[in-house]
């Protein structure tokens, strides 16, 4: 993208460990729902940092609560705790719907809440866990066990024994599944990796019914869907069910690094005891004080209503392109996939990209979105007024229908 681009890009080669292949940008900054190449390039942020930053970048909220912590305290370590701490888990809680007797316990990413999750799950005295095909949940060991993509998995097998997965949103497969064998059932109520996926209220209602029927713990993954994303609080609220776990992270921390799982009334909430599990940097200081003020931003500014009108006008309008390579436009609120005829949102997102606009080709055939929660409708309208021109450059017209 330019010179100094391609310096730091080389310098990367050579030092920073290749898991991530090569990234096309090396930016520099961002502001609102922009960012900047070091070449000063600006781009459109629709990805967000998929899905984590939710008041976009350099959100004056945000900044003044980093800055003010910063110069009280950044860590404490797991010896002591801090008001900041408290409050937030008193403040998820509330916002989880969760019963008197709830708990919290405070990680560093969405695959440390998992890996809690999943150690909640053997306090059960059962081992089984049933996960859903499709299913993303991190790259930790015991995240991965749950993980189906078999191109993540089969590098590091043997991993944890016990875990099924099932074809996601199979009402049939499910019940089949479950049993007074199973630990918990771990689903995502949208699934962000594998293409904006959702398999509708009827299935996680099944879900909290089946793990009930056989004592078994319903763990809903919310870290990409929750804190607003889908235009509530969490997912899970919008099919009506309580669960006895979440998983949260992504947008908690607006862009600084915390994980959390939520723990549903005292029976699960006591199921892990001093001792059991830790973290040295979980629920630190400067973490609590940063999802504090996401979770006030985006009360006071009206956020999850936000989410859902403008994700609901981004459809509207994509759709109203009437464009022969767009088939449909999935997902909820501001976590949404852009579905295409033929395989090419590799070469969408690199033309977008060229074009100052950054999206996520999350699968061959979707385009994913999930922009910052105070992107405003005519940003949304500058990237899909240029959308046709991207699709017709990427596609081929031989193959449209």
């Amino acid at each position: 993208m330019g010179a100094r681009n391609d310096e730091l890009l080389a310098r990367y080669q050579r030092s920073v460990m290749g898991v991530f292949g090569l990234p096309p940008l090396v930016l520099s900054h961002g502001s609102g729902c922009h960012v900047w190449d070091v070449d000063g390039n600006r781009y459109l942020d629709l990805v967000g940092g998929i899905a984590v930053n939710a008041l976009g970048h350099g959100h004056p909220a945000l900044v003044a609560a980093i800055s003010k912590q910063a110069g009280e305290a950044i860590h404490v370590s797991n010896l002591f705790t801090s008001e900041g701490q408290i409050t937030l888990a008193e403040r998820l809680v509330e916002l989880a719907g969760a019963p008197e007797g709830s708990a919290v316990f405070f990680a560093n990413s969405g695959a440390e809440a998992i890996e809690a999750a999943i150690k909640l799950s053997r306090r059960t005295g059962r081992s089984g866990i049933v996960a859903a095909e499709g299913a993303f949940h991190g790259r930790t060991t015991g995240a991965l066990a749950l993980t189906h993509k078999p191109a993540y998995r089969e590098p590091f097998e043997p991993l944890i024994a016990g875990v099924s997965h099932v074809p996601y949103g199979d009402e049939a497969a499910l019940r089949a599944a479950v049993t007074s064998e199973t630990a918990a059932v771990v689903l995502e109520p949208v699934q962000g990796e594998a293409g904006v996926l959702s398999p509708g209220p009827a299935y996680l209602q099944l879900a909290r019914e089946l793990t009930r029927q056989h004592g078994t713990l319903l763990i809903l993954d919310e870290i990409q869907t929750g804190i607003g994303r889908t235009g509530t609080w969490f997912a899970f609220q919008q099919a009506g069910i309580v669960p006895d776990a979440i998983t949260v992270a992504k947008g908690l921390g607006g862009g600084v690094p915390i994980g959390a799982l939520v723990a549903f009334g005292p029976d699960v909430a006591g199921m892990l005891t001093a001792g059991q599990h830790g973290s040295t940097f979980g629920g630190n200081p400067l973490a609590a004080a940063a999802a504090l003020a996401v979770l006030e931003t985006i009360e006071d500014q009206g956020l999850l209503a936000h989410a859902g009108t403008a994700g609901q006008h981004l459809v509207d309008s994509v759709l109203a392109l009437d464009h022969p390579l767009i088939t449909e436009v999935r997902g909820a609120g501001l976590l949404r996939a852009i579905v295409l005829s033929q395989p090419v949102a590799a070469q969408v997102a690199a033309l977008a990209r060229d074009a100052g606009f950054i999206v996520n080709p999350v699968a061959p055939h979707a385009i994913r979105l999930a922009p910052p929660l105070v992107i405003s409708t005519d940003e949304l309208d500058s990237f899909i007024q240029a959308l046709p021109a991207l699709l017709d450059a990427a596609s081929d017209p031989e193959d449209l229908p």
